[in-house]
């Protein structure tokens, strides 16, 4: 039987391994962008403390998209290996438990999350006066977490069935729904810094609704089929992607430091004017979590086809 074509399993040079992360460089990119535009747009219609209360939960959001990206990573590498490997069937079948793995993580952090929403606010280091413009923005985004999480996952695994393009064509989709909601909800609609919230998940719900009437309709090599349970894959994935978690944890730890130093010593101010320059870091950033993410499922997929002329 032969092996469905994937555009993972072609030969690459330098130039065609740029030109096949280049769509996932620049979905990061743009990610980057409509973040800094949310960022404006709280700025200019939210005010000095509602800026300062977006950097406060960011932590919190840098938790939830360290888990989706640990699952989207991990798992992006092992299912590409299996691809190459030609078990194709088992594959998919990892590949839909996956999916709902994330939309049951996601759901777990949103009840966890709105439920202690009070708490975390406070331990994050919220000044009374910030409480309630973090309160507006965590429970509301917190709701659209299970559309978060599996943005991130189909992401990635959308360039693990060797379609790139698409992924940077939901992301760009995303992030234009984003920044028009963004002004009509704040602007227009004067509903403040929770309109951001609803603007930046409903770019969430929309990613993530199109990757999945992607998969389902897909007839390619990766597709929604009946799941199996494989806690071993699920912990080799987790275990693969931690390096991403950490590295958002390491981000959340110091936003958080920077915070508080930024509090004691600027008071809230101080808090916001540090919020331009992370967002405005975090940019420049996305340049190689874009190449990193596009050229992982290629390595990967090779690996498992055995071929380390290739792979090398």
């Amino acid at each position: 039987m032969c092996k469905p074509e994937n555009a993972l399993a072609r030969d690459f040079d330098l130039f065609s391994l740029l030109r096949f992360a280049a769509p996932t460089i620049v979905t990061m990119l743009f990610m980057g962008l409509y973040t800094i535009t949310d960022t404006i747009f709280v700025a200019r219609f939210a005010g000095t403390d509602a800026l300062s209360a977006l950097n406060i939960v960011c932590p919190m959001i840098n938790l939830i998209v360290g888990l989706g990206a640990m699952l989207s990573t991990g798992s992006s590498a092992v299912i590409a290996r299996q691809m190459g490997a030609g078990a194709h069937t088992k594959a998919r079948q990892n590949f839909t438990l996956i999916v709902l793995t994330g939309a049951a993580l996601g759901v777990l952090v949103a009840l966890l999350g709105t439920v202690f929403a009070d708490r975390i606010i406070y331990a994050l280091g919220a000044s009374e006066r910030l409480v309630p413009y973090c309160r507006a923005y965590l429970i509301p985004l917190l709701l659209f977490t299970p559309a978060s999480m599996l943005q991130v996952v189909f992401q990635s695994l959308i360039v693990a069935a060797g379609r790139p393009g698409l992924g940077m064509a939901l992301s760009t989709a995303a992030g234009v729904i984003n920044i028009a909601l963004d002004y009509c909800f704040m602007a227009p609609l004067g509903l403040g810094i929770t309109g951001a919230a609803l603007g930046t998940g409903a770019g969430y719900l929309v990613a993530a609704a199109a990757g999945f009437l992607f998969f389902l309709g897909s007839r390619g090599p990766l597709r929604f089929c009946r799941p199996k349970w494989d806690f071993r894959m699920l912990a080799q994935s987790c275990l693969n992607g931690s390096s991403e978690l950490v590295s958002q944890l390491a981000a959340a730890v110091t936003t958080f430091l920077f915070n508080a130093a930024m509090m004691r010593l600027l008071g809230e101010s101080g808090v916001a004017a540090i919020t331009i320059l992370i967002y405005t870091q975090f940019l420049l950033t996305t340049f190689f979590i874009g190449f990193s993410m596009g050229v992982a499922p290629v390595v990967s997929y090779q690996y498992g086809m055995g071929d380390h002329t290739r792979l090398r």
